[in-house]
This record gives structure tokens, C-alpha cells and sequence, in this order.
């Protein structure tokens, strides 16, 4: 039985022969853990053969198998202006994105047709990973309920969340979520700067510490609504640059203290 401490890097990989696991990164490495997910939240791992892996040598997958996404919006004042939402507000804003938008690092973001929508835009955010259930989960509890944290890009076709009277079809897209590489663990997510270049050029440059509603907040809020279960994902907000992309760009969304998600437009 291995025990698993903080501030550790996990990733969620395919072996060549086909057997996903989680692992912890270790330099060029990465260790394997378990197949299943709670075995890495509950930091014991049965039957562990302690077998490596280079990391180059393996496909890198979403880092979770998420029950759900929940995306909460205009968290932050000054994209709430830019694109049209409402500043400074006393509840959050909430919406959902289906697991099949997810598409992990190096993944392709497939614009839809043009018949469907025309300004397809990118959003970095800060995502939580949550690691084990709860229901009206106290605000000073709330980061209690974190397992970890990981880079999150909530595609989102502009001009659809402007018109349509919610926003599912325009964040709901297959392939609008990319998320990953990894989970970093023992983090504060109340202050990360997040940088989003597109094509090698800075759009976004914000922190988690400019939001207008806190992460705990946030976390108790929606745990009034529904049931947080292990692996959901908590997109927290995008600072403002959010940008059009085209066929053939590449961005890429940093976070300090996790890494980068990098994704082709296609």
C-alpha cells in the first residue's frame, strides 16, 4: 500500500496496450497508481506493482471522468463587461457543459460550421476537481471538498450565448472543453494567474484573486443545488481577453503552479 502526500501531479494516461491508469508525475516519469479514481483520492493504492512509464511514451487523457461540468460565468468583472453579461453579481451565473465536449492536451477544438455559428472564442479558467461528496456544503469547508486542480479552456461560440436564451448550445459543442494535463494537489486556487496565448501572442492575463465571487463561495453555492460527487469539474470563471480563434491557431492557457494546456484549432 502506497501512500499518496500533497502537492503531488497526477494525469490520467493510456499504456500502448490499450489499460488506462492515474499515475503521479516524477520528472520524465510517471508512476503508476491505480485505475480508478477514488483509489488517488483516497491516497492508498492495493496491488500497486510500482511499474514506470515515460511520459512521452504514453497518451495523455483527460485528467478526470467527470459525473458532470459545471461552469459558472462572469466571475470576473471585466470579461463580464466585454462580453455583454451583467458585473458584480451577488449569485453566480450558471451553466452546465456535456461531458462530450471534453478533448484532453493536444487535443483538436473542431469549429463547427459556419452555418452554426461564426466567432467561436476561447475562455482559460481555473478548474477544481472535486474529491469526494457533498450536499450544502459549508463556505469554510468548502475547499475541504478540493482534490485538486487543473487548466481548463471553455470554448465558446460567441455569438450563440448572445442570442440564445441560455448558453448550452453555444459551450456545449463536442470538443469546447478542453482540460489537463494534470491535477496538481495542496494548491490554493484563491490566487493563480492565469495566461492565455493564441499563437504565441498574450490575450488573457488575469488571477482567481480578481474574482468578484470566491472559489468557496462558489463551492457551497452550487452544493445547494446539487450533489458534488468525485471527479466533477468546477470551471471557475475566465478574466477578460477572451478572443476569436480560426482554423489552424494554437492556444494555449497557463496556469501558475499547474502547467499548460495547449490545443489546435481545427
Amino acid at each position: 500500500m502506497q501512500v499518496l502526500q500533497k502537492s503531488q501531479t497526477i494525469v490520467r494516461y493510456q499504456k500502448l496496450d490499450g489499460n488506462v491508469f492515474y499515475g503521479r508525475v516524477e520528472g520524465n516519469e510517471i508512476l503508476q497508481l491505480s485505475k480508478d479514481f477514488i483509489d488517488v483520492v483516497n491516497n492508498e493504492f492495493e496491488n500497486n506493482d510500482g511499474e514506470r512509464v515515460n511520459y512521452s511514451d504514453v497518451k495523455i487523457l483527460e485528467p478526470v471522468v467527470p459525473s458532470k461540468i459545471v461552469n459558472f460565468g462572469w466571475t470576473y468583472t471585466e470579461h463580464a463587461i466585454e462580453t455583454g453579461g451583467k458585473a458584480n453579481l451577488k449569485e453566480p451565473f450558471l451553466f452546465l457543459k456535456p461531458t462530450s465536449s471534453l478533448i484532453p492536451d493536444q487535443g483538436e477544438i473542431i469549429l463547427p460550421s459556419s452555418d452554426l455559428t461564426n466567432q467561436v472564442e476561447m475562455e482559460g479558467e481555473v478548474a477544481l476537481i472535486i474529491g469526494k461528496n457533498g450536499k450544502n456544503i459549508k463556505e469554510e469547508e468548502a475547499l475541504d471538498y478540493v482534490f485538486g486542480c487543473t487548466v481548463f479552456n471553455d470554448v465558446t461560440a460567441r455569438d450563440l450565448t448572445k442570442s440564445d436564451p441560455q448558453f448550452t448550445r453555444g459551450k456545449g459543442f463536442d470538443t469546447f472543453g478542453p482540460i489537463g494535463p494534470c491535477i496538481v494537489t495542496g494548491i490554493d486556487p484563491t490566487n493563480l494567474r492565469i495566461t492565455t496565448t493564441l499563437n504565441g501572442e498574450v490575450v488573457q492575463d488575469g488571477n482567481t484573486n480578481q474574482m468578484s465571487l470566491s472559489i468557496p463561495y462558489l463551492i457551497s453555492w452550487i452544493s445547494q443545488v446539487m450533489t458534488l460527487e468525485p471527479g466533477d469539474v468546477l470551471a471557475t470563471g475566465s478574466p477578460s481577453g477572451s478572443c476569436p480563434m480560426k482554423s489552424g491557431d494554437v492556444v494555449v492557457v497557463e496556469i501558475e503552479n499547474i502547467g499548460k494546456l495547449s490545443n489546435f484549432v481545427k
